[in-house]
């Protein structure tokens, strides 16, 4: 499960630390996940969260509306931008990540070039300058592996792993339901030779207690080679207020704490300390 977590210093200037926040079934937490992670990485280095969820399909344009941020819209897809346009195009939270997402009202027209590959969106993050990326990805993990392999066609999921300096999340509610298609999941990944010693597990708690002690061991049998599991716990005031609450108890805050502490380990561990730099996007001619 990888060694006790050590303190984590800020990111050096010119890393970039990729975390796609994947989950292998709806329901698992995904978006919660992604934004704590965000603001607790907000914490040690300049962040985005990218919301790659189409906008009626996302919690946050509701959440980000008040800001009047002009959002993914204003990026056009054909043609060069600029870093000042894409950071300005981001809503930013009080706790420090910009949020990259598609903020118009629910009537507009959806955008049918929103891109799906990973490269795009990681580009994009380039040219914004963020030293920390955190991408709230929808597609299905399971699925979208076990398709790639039948259709001889890329996976989502392994693009994102292949991008540099990437720490994928992989999200799961703490339900036995859950705990069953987390196992299917690392199954899967282990299948397609994706490295879940580079992999960070999160158990998304739906309710207040503990599991019951089978599906405890359970769990810990069959994610021992991921590189940490962090439970996060349930939280009501996420449940009445929405990813915006700006007051989660101590117990989620401290979570948020060890789930950004075993991210930045777990890449330290893979890539030495301080992250090498990260590539750069080519200058606008």
């Amino acid at each position: 499960m990888g060694t006790a977590p050590v303190a984590v210093p800020h990111l050096p200037i010119g890393s970039r630390l990729l975390v796609p926040v994947l989950a292998a079934t709806g329901g698992s937490g995904r978006t919660t996940v992604s934004h704590l992670l965000a603001k607790g990485l907000a914490g040690v280095a300049d962040t985005v969260l990218l919301d790659l969820a189409p906008r009626l399909a996302s919690s946050w344009p509701p959440h980000l509306a008040p800001q009047r941020a002009t959002g993914l819209a204003v990026l056009p897809p054909d043609q060069p931008l600029t870093r000042t346009a894409v950071r300005q195009a981001c809503a930013v939270g009080d706790t420090g990540p910009h949020i990259l997402s598609d903020t118009r009202a629910w009537h507009a027209p959806p955008l049918l070039d929103l891109p799906q590959l990973p490269t795009a969106w990681y580009q994009l993050a380039a040219i914004g300058g963020w030293q920390a990326v955190v991408a709230d990805t929808p597609h299905p993990l399971s699925h979208d592996l076990l398709t790639a392999r039948h259709t001889g066609t890329r996976a989502l999921t392994r693009d994102w792993y292949e991008l540099p300096y990437a720490i994928p999340v992989l999200c799961a509610p703490a339900t036995a339901d859950g705990i069953q298609s987390l196992i299917q999941a690392t199954k899967t990944l282990d299948a397609e030779a994706l490295p879940l010693a580079r992999t960070v597990i999160a158990l998304v708690g739906t309710s207040d207690g503990r599991l019951p002690a089978p599906l405890r061991t359970t769990l810990t049998t069959a994610t021992d080679r991921a590189a940490a599991i962090i439970h996060i716990p349930h939280d009501t005031r996420i449940r009445t207020q929405g990813q915006a609450t700006a007051h989660p108890r101590p117990r989620l805050r401290h979570a948020t704490t060890r789930l950004t502490d075993a991210v930045l380990n777990t890449a330290h561990r893979a890539w030495g300390r301080p992250l090498p730099l990260a590539p750069q996007p080519a200058p606008l001619p």
